[in-house]
């Protein structure tokens, strides 16, 4: 636990996506199986400890610390799993720091043997298991357990970038990232495997062939003015629909919904899973939505991140696939041919086969840039994310290849709205109010359109924190409640309806662009505003 528990501590302390990647590598490389398997699997959150519940956590400190303490506690630090590490009494006998005892009497207790009890321990177990443990570890050890028991790491890893780090140190061995990620979605903790693969002391893991993920090829970002230096007639151009990136891998007896990443996603749209009815391999964009008119993207979030979801809100909220491309016909790899043979080949699939849930985006046909860009001009914000411009002789390869593929976006929505409450953050950011609520007028009032915390310098902070800390009107719990003053210019990649807000509106993917400390609230914008530019977006989606 030592170990792991310095690996946290490092990955949340290092900002820059190298330095994580370089205690990763280090970790995976000094760290016997299968403790590094199950780190592997925590920072994925491909570790499950069902029996073990994240709310005794502060049933457990309430026995042991005063009440007041651990809420005044819990309220300046902002992240509960800190609070307990730091308040966890010290039992008689074990050090205060470094190796602290495990209740044998010996040395700080590995990580397998941690994760191997508490997988095998029953509900009513658990809780006095879990108190067992805390006792057995310093600070530093409790926070890294009880943050592998929540399952909310929260320190700046996703599985794709543990799966370079991976990759990056299998390269000596010829090993790529796309051969890991091809072989990632069929194993499982802790991994012993794959270790043996990426070392070089093992052939690679069995997986299903038929059954695996392919790594996507994704695209470039282009800017308008770089059009030029394209020639219009060697592209195809799509829209780039508002929904999450997936391949759909189906044939005899298999029938699987990937993620861009390659997790599996199926139990969260089963409806789609029981389409799959056919034997392919497609690349398609998965939307919610009716009669092939998409949804915004905050309802398809309501189905995301599920193991599984209610028979209510798959029939609110129903799923359907935009498909784009075939990469297999049965068994026969398409991948080598370019898009424009590809694309034939799947109009012609679509015409055979005709799937359920299934539909074909199709080409937005233009002769020059000019045209194409009175077109996407003609679709408001929000209706799309904007256009995909793919060479017609490119083939189908893994990664971000600079030239044949790019994504082309306009700007963000930039909107002013007031501060109206602000929460702390966690881990680095859990001594500064960093979480922002924000609203606009409506008949002479504020109503909430948002929340976000990010797109500010550490500077910013800074003086956001004083700011707020200054102009507090109200405490309710970790909130503070604030003088309606400060303008906030917010970038958001969208509008849309929604009912969980009291302003009927959203935001997606909002984030601090600047802050206005030179206008004043009165001047922010009004409500009517933003419902204009949802109209706007709703008729692009219709036209």
């Amino acid at each position: 636990m030592k170990r792991f528990a310095a690996l946290l501590d490092g990955l949340l302390l290092t900002p820059s996506r190298n330095g994580k990647l370089r205690l990763l590598r280090e970790y995976f490389a000094a760290t016997p199986d299968p403790d590094r398997g199950w780190a592997l699997a925590a920072l994925t959150a491909e570790l499950s400890l069902p029996e073990v519940k994240p709310s005794r956590i502060r049933d457990l400190a309430v026995e042991r610390v005063d009440p007041v303490l651990l809420r005044w506690s819990w309220d300046f630090v902002g992240d509960l799993a800190e609070t307990v590490a730091l308040l966890w009494p010290v039992a008689p006998g074990r050090a205060t720091d470094g190796d602290a005892p495990s209740p044998d009497g010996g040395p700080s207790p590995r990580l397998v043997v941690v994760v191997e009890r508490l997988r095998s321990a029953t509900r009513a177990e658990a809780p006095a298991l879990l108190a067992e443990l805390l006792d057995a570890l310093d600070s530093s050890g409790r926070y890294a357990l009880l943050k592998l028991v929540t399952g909310e790491l929260r320190v700046g890893v996703s599985a794709r970038l543990a799966k370079i780090a991976l990759a990056e140190l299998a390269a000596p061995h010829g090993i790529a990232l796309d051969e890991v990620e091809e072989v990632w979605h069929g194993l499982a903790p802790p991994y012993g495997g794959l270790f043996e693969w990426i070392e070089g002391r093992a052939p690679r893991p069995a997986v299903a062939e038929r059954a695996r993920f392919r790594p996507l090829m994704l695209a470039q970002p282009i800017e308008e003015d770089e059009l030029v230096s394209l020639d219009p007639a060697a592209y195809r151009a799509e829209w780039k629909w508002d929904g999450i990136r997936v391949q759909l891998v189906a044939g005899e007896g298999v029938a699987h919904v990937y993620s861009r990443s390659g997790d599996e996603i199926g139990g969260a749209f089963p409806e789609i899973v029981a389409a799959l009815r056919f034997d392919a391999v497609l690349d398609g964009e998965l939307l919610v939505g009716r009669d092939g008119v998409p949804a915004p993207f905050g309802d398809l979030q309501q189905r995301l991140n599920r193991k599984t979801v209610s028979r209510k809100l798959a029939e609110e909220l129903p799923a359907f696939v935009r498909v784009y491309d075939i990469l297999f016909d049965g068994g026969e790899d398409l991948r080598a041919l370019a898009f424009a043979e590809r694309r034939d080949r799947l109009v012609a699939w679509f015409d055979r086969v005709r799937p359920e849930r299934l539909d074909l985006s199709p080409l937005v046909p233009f002769r020059d840039w000019d045209e194409l860009r009175a077109l996407y001009a003609g679709v408001g914000p929000g209706a799309i994310e904007g256009l995909v411009l793919k060479r017609a002789d490119s083939p189908y390869v893994a990664g971000r290849p600079k030239g044949p593929w790019f994504k082309w976006k306009r700007g963000p929505v930039l909107i002013d709205a007031v501060l109206m409450y602000a929460q702390r953050g966690s881990g680095k950011r859990s001594s500064y109010y960093s979480d922002y609520t924000f609203g606009v007028w409506k008949d002479g009032a504020l109503v909430p359109v948002g929340k976000a915390y990010f797109g500010f310098s550490d500077d910013e902070l800074l003086q956001l924190d004083r700011w707020i800390r200054s102009h507090t009107v109200a405490k309710h719990g970790p909130v503070r409640e604030v003088a309606r003053e400060l303008v906030l210019e917010v970038a958001c990649d969208g509008l849309q309806r929604s009912t969980r807000h009291r302003s009927g509106l959203a935001m997606r993917f909002p984030r601090i662009h600047r802050i206005r400390w030179d206008k004043p609230a009165a001047e922010a914008e009004r409500l009517e505003t933003l419902e204009r530019i949802v109209e706007k977006a709703a008729a692009g989606a219709r036209a």
